[in-house]
């Protein structure tokens, strides 16, 4: 651990920091110390909101180049300093919080494009990558990296790295796991690894798979490789409203395991049809809305599209046609932005997790009963967001119009909702999270759902990071 910053080895350890990677790169600021103390996560805003002091790091770094990286790290191990990895701050699971001070190790200088292999339709860069910027240099090559998620302006490829992250239309291209060919990562030690070039093989296991969704517990991501794809001919949207949730699941399970191949698929349950399609979308039904869409070679969309409203139309929904489809593609990330957004002074929560179609709306009515029963004074809302050939994805959230003023007892109901909400969750076949990651928020809960498997993610930690200096107290793995 740092000492204090007023002794003199303090002073020593932040000049070899100084001398690795340059007096620009190595901040102390009260103002970079608040600015890394806080992301998306509810509690640490809370914290802030309420006048209480957040843990900051004690110093903040931000090398250039992977070496560079590799240099931070080996100070950190000679010292058994904690290091907490920093993209763009806007995780909401407190997967990037410094809880044990320390070095905030923010990659944002690591943002480059190296290289667009435009035979293997492959882009290469480093982890500091804004994602929009990333996604504006693919296309400027012709190309899209097809991964569009709500925080595409704020984030880092790293972030979605390190926690598994997702986009719109990752029901046809896949989440960050399934576009990526292989990373770079620094050890705790400071060595400089890379994975196999391609991720299909019969080489051992796939140590990028064991990276991706660490989290930055077992090293530092720097670089990686990931598929690209050719701007498609088409896109078409089409949506529908059901008169319930059920018969719009079965539709939506049915477009997916006919092995049709839709860009997208999103359902919203009834309230939060009423409360955000409305708002957002400007539709005023009661029911639930289902949108979808394709892309691709014009015929080939048109066919598809054809095939798949005529199974939606089994279930007798009113068609709301492509005009309403199409809005809802132009206004897709309005949802997660201000005035539509949940913020202060509201409490909210995303309880995000996945199941087969056989568990998944098992999973939404034991997580919403569990809220509604338990906590009288949250609202449940949910809606589908990601789907797959075996099941589909459930972005529930609850919101508190008026939580506590104390914030010992806002967090502690807080983290109550979300305690229950999981183990209903887990109970019926869906698992913790499913693209927002585990981080400090749910880190508790990781025993409890792999069970005596969680020895085996234990010893691969202490193995990699055997002094625990690798983003301490994060999923699950303590300090």
């Amino acid at each position: 651990m740092l000492p204090q910053t007023t002794h003199y080895l303090f002073e020593m350890i932040r000049s070899e920091l100084t001398w690795a990677i340059g007096e620009d790169n190595v901040s102390i600021d009260a103002s970079d110390k608040l600015g890394h103390s806080i992301d998306y996560y509810w509690v640490p805003e809370l914290w802030h909101d309420r006048g209480e002091t957040p843990r900051c790091p004690d110093i903040i770094v931000t090398p250039e180049t992977t070496e560079a990286v590799a240099e931070v790290m080996k100070i950190a191990n000679k010292y058994k300093i904690p290091v907490t990895p920093w993209g763009g701050g806007s995780g909401s699971q407190g997967g990037a919080l410094p809880v044990f001070g320390g070095i905030s190790l923010d990659t944002k200088k690591l943002n480059r494009v190296i290289e667009v292999d435009e035979k293997a339709l492959t882009i290469t860069a480093e982890t500091g990558c804004n994602m929009q910027q990333l996604e504006w240099a693919t296309e400027k090559a012709g190309f899209s990296t097809m991964h569009f998620p709500a925080s595409i302006g704020c984030a880092t490829l790293g972030g979605f790295l390190a926690h598994r992250g997702t986009g719109v239309l990752s029901t046809k291209y896949g989440k960050i796991e399934d576009m990526t060919m292989s990373v770079e990562m620094v050890t705790p030690e400071g060595k400089i690894i890379n994975t196999l070039p391609v991720p299909r093989h019969a080489s051992g296991p796939d140590l990028t798979q064991l990276f991706l969704g660490s989290e930055g517990t077992l090293g530092v991501m720097t670089k990686a490789t990931l598929k690209i794809h050719p701007i498609p001919e088409c896109r078409k949207f089409h949506a529908y409203l059901f008169k319930d949730m059920h018969t719009a699941m079965a539709a939506g399970a049915e477009i997916m395991t006919s092995r049709l191949r839709p860009c997208a698929i999103r359902l919203y349950d009834n309230p939060e049809t009423a409360r955000l399609i409305k708002r957002v979308l400007d539709i005023d039904r009661e029911g639930s809305y289902l949108v979808f869409g394709f892309d691709g070679p014009r015929e080939m969309v048109d066919l598809e599209m054809a095939k798949a409203c005529a199974i939606c139309e089994k279930q007798d929904p009113e068609d709301l046609g492509t005009e309403a489809g199409e809005t809802w593609w132009e206004n897709r990330y309005k949802f997660f932005y201000p005035p539509y957004m949940f913020h202060m002074p509201q409490a909210f929560g995303t309880l995000d997790t996945v199941a087969t179609f056989t568990n998944i709306e098992k999973v939404y009515w034991a997580m919403k009963n569990a809220v509604n029963d338990n906590f009288p004074e949250a609202t449940f809302i949910g809606h589908f967001s990601h789907w797959y050939e075996w099941g589909a994805m459930l972005y529930a959230r609850f919101i508190i119009e008026e939580p506590p003023q104390d914030p010992n007892e806002a967090v502690a109901l807080y983290n109550k909702i979300w305690d229950t909400a999981v183990r209903a969750a887990i109970a019926n076949g869906g698992v913790i999270n499913e693209h927002h990651g585990v981080g400090l928020k749910l880190g508790r809960m990781m025993p409890e759902l792999y069970g005596e498997a969680f020895d085996v993610l234990k010893r691969i930690k202490t193995a990699m990071d055997p002094l625990g200096i690798m983003n301490p107290g994060k999923m699950g793995f303590g300090v």
